[in-house]
């Protein structure tokens, strides 16, 4: 999306100051679209100046115009689900759900590039590299539902977990060119931004998905994406992580059609052979 590529491009010369008002633009923009100078300041603890500050500086004419930029954006995005949601059953709880929840898949989706999931296909595709997933404790379940699923189209998928001692050894054997994928919100487990940091040096290609191309995951990745994952009740919510992580399982099994698919059959004939599913 415009705005946020602005603010990703503009990153490394933004102050402080003008990275927290960034941060609510990225994780908020309803409140820059419908509210004021005052309250996009007060939200980043920040000043009006840096607000008008950090316009300009992403390459904006004044609050008014990035105002009007966030507007657009979101009304190419909410329009669907504010159909939607009219035809919701369930009473009132049932749709406010539902409409965070469509919000936050069409927000993460529709804030990915092509090019940035040829890449990621591209790498989870290389069988000669191995794929390790590092993930923050709230997404591990999501997580493994992704390196589940992947294992089943190639081998040497693995999900980092157990002590730092366990984790240090298996990043010790990261070859240059293994790719790892981090997957964490704010607030940030340190063990994933060090592993992620670990990785890097080892010149693993490294993708983030994350909730903000601020974040410091996004800052080492090769590539990233950004996850919306707000939540009606207290707890973040992962149906935007998870569609997200469908998109590369998708996207892998379309480039490894003739290996994964030979891995299946071989998968599906052991099933049958020893009738270890029931399918009625």
């Amino acid at each position: 999306m415009e705005v946020e590529n602005r603010i990703t491009e503009s990153g490394p010369q933004l102050t402080t100051a003008e990275r927290r008002v960034a941060e609510v633009v990225l994780s908020n923009p309803e409140l820059v679209a419908f509210g004021t100078v005052a309250e996009l300041a007060q939200a980043a603890q920040s000043g009006a100046a840096t607000v008008v500050r950090l316009a300009a500086k992403i390459g904006y004419d004044g609050f008014t115009a990035l105002q009007a930029a966030v507007q657009h954006e979101l009304s190419n995005q909410l329009r669907p689900a504010a159909v939607r949601i009219r035809e919701a059953r369930g009473g009132v709880t049932v749709r406010k759900h539902l409409q965070r929840e469509i919000d936050n898949v069409q927000k993460t989706l529709l804030a990915i590039d092509e090019h940035s999931v040829t890449q990621a296909s591209e790498h989870l595709a290389d069988l000669s590299r191995a794929v390790l997933v590092l993930s923050g404790d709230a997404s591990t379940g999501v997580s493994r539902q992704f390196v589940g699923d992947l294992s089943a189209l190639r081998p040497n998928v693995e999900l980092l977990e157990g002590n730092e001692v366990a984790i240090s050894r298996r990043l010790s054997q990261v070859r240059k060119g293994d790719m790892v994928i981090a997957i964490d919100l704010r607030r940030y487990d340190r063990w994933v931004v060090d592993a992620a940091t670990e990785a890097k040096r080892k010149h693993a290609w490294l993708l983030a998905l994350t909730d903000s191309a601020l974040s410091p995951l996004a800052g080492l990745a090769n590539a990233s994406m950004v996850l919306s994952a707000g939540g009606v009740g207290p707890f973040d919510s992962h149906v935007g992580t998870l569609a997200l992580l469908n998109v590369l399982v998708a996207a892998a099994a379309e480039q490894l059609r003739d290996t994964a698919t030979a891995r299946l059959d071989k998968a599906e004939a052991a099933w049958s052979a020893q009738s270890k599913l029931i399918d009625r």
